[in-house]
């Protein structure tokens, strides 16, 4: 199986909006209101807003590659860039989305070994990440590759306020 994945530039940005658009459609759209669907993806994927992403020093982005088409990506943060304050020993995946066409082929699990490679290489301690109560088949994963439960936040889909929860590995 041919996979790669680079890290992306700021150069990447329209077609990480085009990537992360279409993957968090696929993934959420079924249930979610077409309003709500509508208003988080006007929001959170504009070029503006993931040219400032991009340009985040303490955040990094990932396209994994699947015979050479982009299959999805990956998002970390550490640091101040977190969506939660973990602390500076930790390590947070805040997006890996692989396309529908592309699953089934472990591209979810080589981003989630980038990301614990990349947290390893910077001796943090633990990674995490937010999954909506809702998406089981990634809450099973996540289980399945050795994260547990350890809190739980909201957020908001549009008008919805929404669970996630928060999940954690341990790297000591």
């Amino acid at each position: 199986m041919e996979v790669t994945i680079s890290k992306c530039t700021l150069e990447d940005a329209c077609q990480l909006r085009e990537v992360g658009y279409e993957t968090f459609k696929e993934t959420f759209e079924h249930q979610n209101s077409p309003e709500n669907m509508n208003a988080y993806l006007d929001k959170a994927f504009t070029l503006n807003q993931l040219e400032k992403e991009l340009s985040n020093a303490s955040s990094r982005f990932f396209f994994v590659y699947f015979k050479q088409d982009v299959a999805g990506y990956l998002k970390v943060n550490v640091g101040e860039g977190q969506t939660e304050d973990m602390g500076e020993d930790a390590i947070e995946i805040e997006r890996i989305y692989i396309k529908n066409k592309f699953q089934k082929h472990g591209l979810g699990k080589r981003l989630l070994e980038k990301a614990i490679e990349l947290a390893r290489n910077e001796n943090k301690q633990k990674i995490w990440l937010g999954v909506w109560e809702k998406n089981e088949n990634a809450i099973a994963f996540y289980e399945k590759m050795g994260f547990v439960q350890t809190g739980a936040h909201s957020f908001y889909m549009g008008d919805e306020k929404q669970t996630g929860f928060i999940m954690t590995k341990n790297l000591r």
